[in-house]
């Protein structure tokens, strides 16, 4: 679905498609496992989900109570309640995990994205900071003989920036 937007520029709008299609690729890509265990996460964490449950629950202890009047006790001490629930809360967390560990792939992928255009951009801000600098002197503006503009022209070594941070987080 493609519709020009007036307030949106074309870069934008191309931007947003692209990211659509990759969402579409990657949801294509999925396997049925993980397709499934994404189903299952969403509809568990859903407010149908928590209506199911109580309904469930409550019809369960009103009959094991008692409560429901020509309707047979069938675990009066709760036991196969609770062994259900346990059984369900195993496969439930298991399928959250195998959906959590997808987004995670999906989120490291993108973060290597956004390092990478945040390098190039640091790159190309670099080169423009020099060539607006070289201008700058020959039309002989006074700003171009800001001491800051030497350090500002420095290309960023990425992987010192990373061993500084990993130094940091091992103390």
């Amino acid at each position: 679905m493609t519709t020009s937007r007036p307030d949106l520029a074309s870069v934008l709008e191309r931007n947003i498609q692209a990211l659509r299609e990759r969402r579409r690729r990657q949801a294509e890509a999925a396997s049925a496992e993980e397709r499934i265990a994404d189903a299952v996460t969403r509809f568990s964490g859903s407010m149908a989900f928590v209506y199911l449950h109580l309904v469930l629950v409550a019809g369960w202890v009103a009959i094991n109570l008692g409560w429901l009047p020509g309707i047979p006790r069938f675990d009066r001490t709760f036991v196969i309640l609770a062994t259900w629930a346990s059984v369900e809360a195993i496969f439930l967390s298991t399928f959250v995990l195998i959906s959590q560990n997808r987004a995670a792939r999906i989120a490291a992928g993108r973060a290597d994205l956004d390092l990478q255009i945040g390098l190039l951009s640091e790159h190309e801000i670099t080169r423009l900071i020099s060539l607006l600098q070289a201008i700058a002197v020959k039309l002989e503006v006074t700003e171009a003989n800001d001491p800051e503009l030497a350090e500002l022209r420095r290309d960023v070594a990425p992987e010192a920036v990373l061993d500084e941070l990993d130094e940091d987080q091992s103390d």
